[in-house]
């Protein structure tokens, strides 16, 4: 499906009925990534109508020279919400960019979302200033590197905690994907130039009252988890889990916790 936005078209995909949650993925990925850890959680119940979008860049979604930064990014995001789902309350899911994609959702919308999930998430923005661990393989397998190519296996290596048949396939499938069909030039240019908020993300006038989850990677060298904790009294109601094992790509290297974690969070949805 597309959405006018301007001059672009929002490629987005939706899933089954219901209550609307809008999910977004992180930088370079497209929305493959949350559709593959969302769906076998989603498609087991009616009651939700899942909202996958591609972000500008990325996906089937092609950039603009208009989009110069995070900002402008939101308020595509926010658009894209108003005239997919009108005058309508939603939940809300981002991973890594996403997330702070959904935290400008929330400073902007709160009284709009019925509940939020973030998955590692960018905490800050500057990476520079982020407290992250070194990179570290917790489980390694040299034969399935050998075997699938030097390029992706480089890649692989650098992200994943825990290497497996199963998690390269996941990785390949719902990650690699993606980052192999995004627009490199324009991405690069925000995360240059742009990719922080012109607004304080977490100086929010009043505190998210509503059921949240943050699930972070023990072992997530790209955003870390220690500074998430930072921003948590803003959020009353969620709950904070770290997984050991876990890096950037946690749902695919904690599959059953993390599904378990996102049920936990929509009964919590359900009861609110």
């Amino acid at each position: 499906m597309e959405c006018k936005i301007k001059n672009i078209s929002v490629h987005y995909e939706i899933i089954g009925q219901g209550k609307p949650i809008i999910m977004i993925h992180g930088f370079y990925p497209d929305h493959k990534l949350m559709a593959g850890c969302m769906e076998s959680i989603f498609s087991k119940t009616s009651r939700y109508k899942r909202i996958y979008i591609d972000l500008p860049g990325m996906g089937e979604t092609k950039a603009a020279e208009w989009i110069t930064n995070s900002d402008i990014m939101l308020d595509i995001v926010i658009e894209f919400i108003k005239i997919i789902i009108p005058n309508t309350n939603f939940l809300l899911a981002g991973q890594s960019y996403g997330g702070y994609l959904a935290r400008g959702i929330v400073y902007k919308m709160a009284g709009k979302v019925d509940g939020l999930l973030l998955l590692c998430f960018c905490i800050v923005a500057d990476r520079k200033k982020r407290n992250i661990p070194s990179h570290i393989v917790l489980k390694s397998d040299d034969k399935l590197l050998s075997e699938i190519g030097q390029v992706d296996a480089n890649e692989f290596n650098e992200m994943q905690v825990v290497q497996t048949e199963r998690t390269w396939n996941r990785y390949r499938d719902e990650i690699l994907s993606g980052v192999k069909i995004a627009d490199d030039k324009f991405l690069r240019n925000i995360q240059e130039n742009g990719y922080e908020f012109s607004f304080a993300v977490d100086n929010m006038s009043e505190k998210f009252m509503k059921p949240t989850l943050f699930i972070l990677g023990r072992q997530d060298s790209t955003v870390g988890y220690k500074d998430a904790w930072n921003i948590l009294d803003n959020y009353p109601r969620a709950t904070f889990a770290v997984l050991d094992r876990a890096g950037h790509n946690l749902q695919i290297e904690q599959e059953d916790v993390f599904n378990c974690l996102v049920n936990e969070w929509l009964i919590r949805v359900e009861e609110y």
